[in-house]
């Protein structure tokens, strides 16, 4: 029969089933450091193996389990049955009614890989191995005995079934796979803000042709957050009752749509592309509040801050990206071109989330145990909500100070987002190529200082310092430094100096990935998609004012009086966050 078992090595080393040396045994009992436990002896030993079949037993093997033991091997078999590639029973064939039964001792720190293995890869390979020995209930001879040995060799872990020692399984399928969802969502947000800085290069050239003015740009940039208000609370309250897989995945697809569609409109008139703007404004709406729901379910606390971090980084980054690629597909094959290429790139997106992502880690069949037991111990209950309270939620001061908070900072986010490729083009008499290059570097500094503020933020959480600081010291960060750099922007001389301000301010903006962003969660995890369309439901109406606002004003007045109600804003909020927010769950 070929015998079936499992070697993983992290300090106790391999089994190798031997069923012809318990006789002999029967009555030894091996005294050489090892723990001794009644029923099977084993004994260690190092070998090199081959492609050599192991065949002890002409009998099926079925597992006894003492139960002094009963407790831990069932956790280690229930893992085997999560994992079904790495567990497979013992069989063969029987031709006499007797069974054998092994007991067998399984360390609480033990770890068993993930990965299928094959016997077509199997190497020599020198691996630190326990002997054990079986028994058969026909013949009435005392229990066997397991004699555990420490192992001195190096680590590794392989499995052997019928008889084969695999290799360990690649590097990227143990990649955890809570981070695999990140990086997936992080990927979308690069998409989102690709789709939509592109058109704040493209405007240039669509103003000339269909001789735009000012307030016509800005009402243009500005009905991208008609469509963006109307999907914010909707688009949480959807996530949270179904998964945030469902509802990013639709935003991800819609927005791409709407993208591709948008020359189409332009040159079928204005009220056309206005519609168009605002389905993508839909479209992007919901991915805020779903990435945060699906977030809430799959990261562990202690992760929170990097996690936010680098998922808005993809923003960040999408900002760099279709500003850096713009101005040269605008050259080369003319402004429609930007909208046809950024919006394509949805769809290979999208294959890739419907094959990896799941909506909670108990929906993953593939999810490891370990990863499982982590995400679920260190992270509130991940029951889909039915009922949303929104008379509790409106009456708490914590909630409120988000949505405040929230209105404040995007008010000069959106500003930076929409106007500045013009004022670069206007005030600093860049060209196009050069306005989208210098575009780049602020929100370059921004993807790199959100992660920086994540890993500090979760640092001084671990130093044991509350959420409730930690949260208000990033977020502060997040006010008065862009809030400063802005106020610089009237007394610098030279474009290096003013692209150097406007790339210091929006570092200190980034911290805010670890303030306020990272708050909904923290507050009420059950209700993070709700709580994050609200706020940022006042976040988009900050888009949608200041953007067109910004129209108005610098048919009035200047760029300085542009920034002067920014930095009122920022400061306004300082001292909201500051007063009423909080890092501890006031929502069950």
């Amino acid at each position: 029969m070929a015998m079936s078992g499992l070697i993983s090595n992290r300090n106790f080393g391999s089994f190798v089933a031997s069923g012809s040396s318990y006789r002999s045994q029967k009555d030894a009992s091996l005294q050489r450091g090892g723990i001794s436990v009644s029923g099977v002896s084993v004994t260690r030993y190092g070998n090199w193996i081959g492609k050599e079949k192991v065949s002890r037993c002409q009998h099926a093997m079925h597992c006894r389990i003492g139960s002094h033991l009963e407790e831990s091997v069932s956790k280690q078999i229930q893992m085997f049955d999560n994992k079904r590639e790495i567990f497979s029973p013992l069989s063969g064939q029987s031709n006499r009614s007797s069974s054998f039964k092994l007991k067998a001792y399984m360390k609480s720190r033990s770890y068993v890989s993930s990965a299928p293995f094959s016997s077509s890869n199997v190497g020599q390979r020198k691996v630190n191995m326990f002997r054990a020995c079986y028994k058969s209930e026909d013949n009435d001879i005392g229990e066997p005995k397991i004699d555990r040995l420490q192992s001195t060799e190096g680590s590794g872990e392989a499995i052997l079934l019928d008889g084969n020692l695999s290799q360990v399984s690649p590097w990227w399928q143990q990649f955890p796979k809570r981070w695999v969802i990140v990086l997936l969502c992080f990927t979308a947000f690069l998409l989102c803000n690709m789709d939509r800085v592109n058109m704040s290069i493209a405007i240039l050239p669509m103003s000339q042709e269909f001789n735009w003015n000012s307030a016509t740009v800005g009402l243009i940039q500005s009905s991208f957050f008609w469509g963006y208000l109307l999907t914010q609370i909707v688009g949480g309250i959807w996530a949270d009752k179904v998964g945030g897989k469902l509802v990013l995945g639709f935003g991800v697809v819609w927005w791409s749509i709407a993208t591709v569609l948008t020359p189409i409109a332009a040159k079928l008139g204005l009220p056309y592309l206005l519609v168009m703007r605002a389905f993508m404004g839909i479209g992007e709406g919901v991915a805020m509040p779903a990435m945060n729901n699906i977030l809430s379910k799959w990261v562990p606390v202690s992760e929170r801050s990097r996690s936010l971090a680098l998922v808005y980084s993809g923003m960040y980054l999408g900002s760099v990206t279709g500003l850096a690629f713009s101005p040269f597909l605008i050259h080369k094959f003319g402004w429609p071109s930007v909208f046809y290429s950024f919006g394509s790139l949805g769809s290979i997106w999208f294959a890739l989330w419907l094959r990896k992502a799941y909506s909670t880690p108990k929906d993953d069949p593939d999810l490891g145990v370990e990863e499982k037991r982590l995400i679920l111990g260190g992270s509130e209950s991940k029951e889909p909500v039915t009922v949303i309270p929104w008379k509790l939620i409106l009456s708490k001061a914590p909630v409120w100070a988000l949505i405040i908070s929230h209105f404040c900072h995007n008010w000069g986010t959106f500003i930076l987002l929409t106007w500045m490729p013009t004022y670069y083009n206007q005030v600093l008499k860049f060209n196009l190529t050069e306005s989208g290059l210098l575009c780049v570097l602020p929100w370059l500094t921004m993807a790199i200082f959100a992660n920086i503020g994540g890993w500090i933020a979760d640092t001084l959480v671990s130093k044991g310092l509350s959420i409730t600081t930690v949260r208000k010291i990033m977020q502060s960060i997040g006010f008065l430094g862009p809030a400063f750099f802005l106020t610089q922007l009237s007394n610098v001389k030279t474009p290096a100096m003013a692209v150097l301000c406007m790339s210091c301010s929006q570092g200190c903006d980034a911290f805010s990935q670890s303030g306020l962003y990272s708050n909904h969660q923290d507050i009420g995890p059950r209700y993070a998609g709700v709580l994050l369309g609200l706020s940022n439901t006042a976040g988009v109406l900050a888009g949608v004012f200041g953007t067109a606002a910004t129209g108005y004003i610098l048919q009035r007045g200047s760029w300085n009086d542009v920034f002067k109600v920014s930095v009122i804003l920022y400061l306004i909020g300082t001292l909201v966050w500051n007063i009423f927010s909080t890092g501890e769950k006031i929502l069950d």
